[in-house]
């Protein structure tokens, strides 16, 4: 689909006319093709609603369409509105507009460090002009930081800031799908903080292969041997001790949708 306008747009006709259905201008996060009606989620997802806003501004800027370009500023305007906010002296992005912070939530505001999109959120100062995206960006990364739960010293994939931070309650104390892809967007960003990359990159590390880690044992739950999650150490590696890619990497046969597309970013 790379430089592709006639994919693209239907891509968009398919998200504009399926999933943005909210008033506040953000997309729906839930899409069912077997379900009647086929949205059973009404709730946002502000990491799709951040990659949606940078997809279109840069097919808005790539082929001269302002069209896209209005759009993204709509969307990232609303983003801005809706799902960041300030909290414990942090500025924060939402996973969600609704369901995680008080008084719904009783240990809010709830974050997720893997929706912060590092790259993109520069593009979201210029359509949706504010200081807090800065804000937000050195918050996420300080906050990203802290974040060294157990043995292994990993963020967990759902995290509590009530007090100190903490995972959070109804969810597995846990590294796993969501968290894997943050050294590959911090790379992405051109964060080369090698002491964070590596802690990272050790951490999820098992059998030479990312993994997914019980956050309190450090035990090994399952091990993502898919090239599209073994890129994600690939990336790292290259950025921290300058090693090339293998020729693996490169290869790209379509499997399932999410380490395929964590392939096609690196």
């Amino acid at each position: 689909l790379s430089n592709s306008p006639a994919d693209f747009e239907q891509i968009w006709y398919f998200t504009r006319t399926e999933l943005l259905l909210r008033d506040d201008g953000l997309a729906v996060w839930k899409w069912d093709p077997s379900a009647k009606p086929h949205v059973t989620d009404t709730n946002n997802a502000s990491d799709g609603d951040m990659l949606i806003a940078y997809a279109l501004a840069l097919a808005g800027t790539s082929w001269n369409r302002s069209d896209y370009i209005e759009a993204a500023a709509r969307m990232a305007q609303a983003l801005l509105s809706e799902a960041v906010v300030e909290a414990g002296g942090r500025t924060l992005l939402l996973p969600g507009v609704e369901g995680f912070t008080p008084p719904g939530r009783i240990d809010g505001p709830v974050v997720n460090p893997s929706y912060w999109i590092f790259e993109a959120i520069p593009v979201m100062a210029l359509l949706a002009p504010s200081d807090r995206w800065q804000k937000l960006s050195d918050d996420g990364l300080a906050l990203l930081k802290s974040l060294q739960f157990g043995p292994r010293k990993l963020p967990a994939e759902w995290v509590s800031l009530a007090r100190g931070p903490a995972p959070a309650e109804g969810f597995d104390a846990e590294f796993a799908y969501n968290a894997v892809r943050i050294p590959l967007y911090l790379a992405r960003a051109g964060i080369t903080d090698k002491a964070l990359l590596s802690r990272l990159q050790h951490g999820m590390t098992a059998n030479g292969a990312p993994a997914t880690i019980d956050l309190a044992t450090g035990g090994v739950k399952t091990v993502l041997a898919d090239p599209g999650y073994r890129i994600v150490n690939d990336v790292v590696a290259c950025v921290v001790n300058g090693k090339k890619l293998p020729p693996t990497a490169r290869q790209f046969s379509p499997a399932l949708y999410y380490p395929s597309t964590l392939q096609l970013l690196g």
